[in-house]
């Protein structure tokens, strides 16, 4: 990845805070040749409970803090709100291939029969993949919180004694000392030069805009993609305004929450101002993308975001239109001012744990007219909004085979749960009142 920057600025000073052998690996590589104007203030821990205080033994010298993995960050976080600008190096499927490699060589491990911990599941079968090995005897327990780790020493254990696995594959140090001692065969997984240098980037990035969040411009073009703006004649256009209606009403008030402006820049899309350290706020310290999951959730629709950076609003701007070009319904593009590319995947699952709990109280009322919604859309052959979902009291009397009292009622319902959307009436010759439609929101079944 491309180093990022803002431009001439101040040295930017960055707390690495975890076990001593990352802390030492990211320090290391902090003074390569060619790295940024940066500099590293260590600060490592014998035991995860001492996160938040090694954090604060430094916290009045460093402009950023970067801990060595979402469970330093997470620990740190749980003691109460963190005094400076904060993010961690991620965990992926890339940090299983040296482990695998040096357990196989040693002969120590099959990798066809392994316990993963902390990775995601589509991770590491992707990665398996990748290897052409079959994952059917591969057990995964992603990270939750802190309090998975405990259930990783068990995780790892039962399925080693019970012979599923020849040895255990692990991110936590602690975890992998346990196991050692009790006899189990751990491998730790240590994050890729890569992705060191991705996190050092990162949080070079966060402390530049919590110095200059006051003065440094971003801007995040949000657009509806293309499968979403083919015209056609007739009321079906209508759905397409109420969807571009109901996107504004989001983003208005997600850009409340952040402080930022909203306005239209082109049919489809719409132009978000902020600060710098708004938008890191939005994004998890720049780690995931923002708006993604929350119009998803309300709209039932997906977007393209592009984020710029830049000297000028000018700058930023032209930054966001490029980066909106190359984004996707799974991550948003942020180009700073050195035209350097961040990608910022949709908010990783055990984010969005809380967020989850939170509706499920909602979900369970929705749960029957998500039912009715798939009835509709099953009988009218529509398959993730590739067909007519415009129906009227009419159509839903004839396709559920009720009264056409209880066909309005239905819709009716339906709207309340954002499952259809009412559809503005179209001008007509005809005399009377013209029939009310909806558009079916087929995209909220998640098929």
């Amino acid at each position: 990845m491309a180093r990022l920057g803002l431009g001439t600025r101040s040295e930017i000073v960055i707390g690495v805070i975890g076990p001593l052998d990352l802390v030492e690996r990211i320090m290391f590589m902090g003074r390569e040749p060619g790295m940024r104007d940066w500099r590293l203030v260590g600060s490592a821990h014998s035991a995860e409970q001492e996160t938040r205080d090694r954090l604060m033994k430094i916290v009045d010298g460093i402009d950023v803090a970067l801990f060595t993995g979402p469970l330093q960050y997470d620990l740190a976080r749980a003691e109460g709100e963190l005094p400076v600008p904060s993010t961690y190096v991620p965990v992926s499927g890339a940090s299983m291939y040296s482990a695998l490699l040096s357990g196989t060589v040693a002969g120590t491990c099959d990798p066809a029969r392994v316990s993963v911990d902390s990775i995601a599941e589509a991770d590491v079968r992707e990665s398996y993949d990748e290897m052409n090995v079959s994952t059917a005897g591969v057990h995964v327990l992603e990270y939750q919180g802190p309090t998975s780790v405990k259930e990783f020493l068990a995780f790892h254990e039962r399925l080693y004694r019970s012979g599923q696995t020849s040895a255990a594959l692990t991110t936590v140090r602690t975890v992998a000392q346990s196991l050692q001692a009790s006899g189990v065969p751990a491998l730790r997984m240590l994050p890729t030069a890569r992705t060191l240098r991705t996190a050092l980037n990162t949080a070079a990035l966060l402390g530049t805009g919590s110095k200059l969040e006051e003065s440094q411009i971003a801007i995040a073009i949000v657009q509806l993609p293309q499968a979403y703006r083919q015209g056609h004649a007739g009321p079906s256009n209508y759905w397409q305004q109420e969807l571009r209606l109901s996107l504004h009403r989001t983003l208005l008030i997600e850009a409340q929450r952040m402080g930022a402006t909203v306005m239209p820049w082109a049919e489809y899309s719409y132009l978000i101002v902020a600060t710098v350290g708004s938008l890191a706020q939005a994004t998890e310290g720049l780690r995931a993308a923002p708006f993604l999951d929350s119009i998803r959730e309300e709209l039932g629709a997906t977007v393209e975001i592009g984020i710029g950076l830049g000297r000028s609003a000018r700058d930023a701007e032209v930054n966001a239109a490029t980066a909106v070009g190359r984004a996707s319904a799974t991550e948003a593009i942020l180009i700073d001012a050195n035209g350097d590319v961040v990608s910022l995947p949709a908010r990783p699952h055990h984010r969005q744990a809380d967020a989850v709990a939170a509706t499920v109280t909602a979900s369970s009322a929705r749960s029957k007219g998500v039912q009715v919604l798939g009835r509709l859309i099953d009988q009218l052959g529509v398959d993730g909004g590739s067909g007519p979902e415009v129906v009227d009291a009419e159509a839903v009397s004839e396709l559920l085979g009720i009264s056409a009292r209880s066909a309005r009622r239905t819709l009716n319902e339906l709207v309340e749960q954002g499952l259809a959307w009412p559809v503005p009436a179209a001008r007509s010759a005809q005399v009377g009142r013209p029939r009310q439609q909806y558009r079916l929101v087929a995209e909220k079944l998640g098929r």
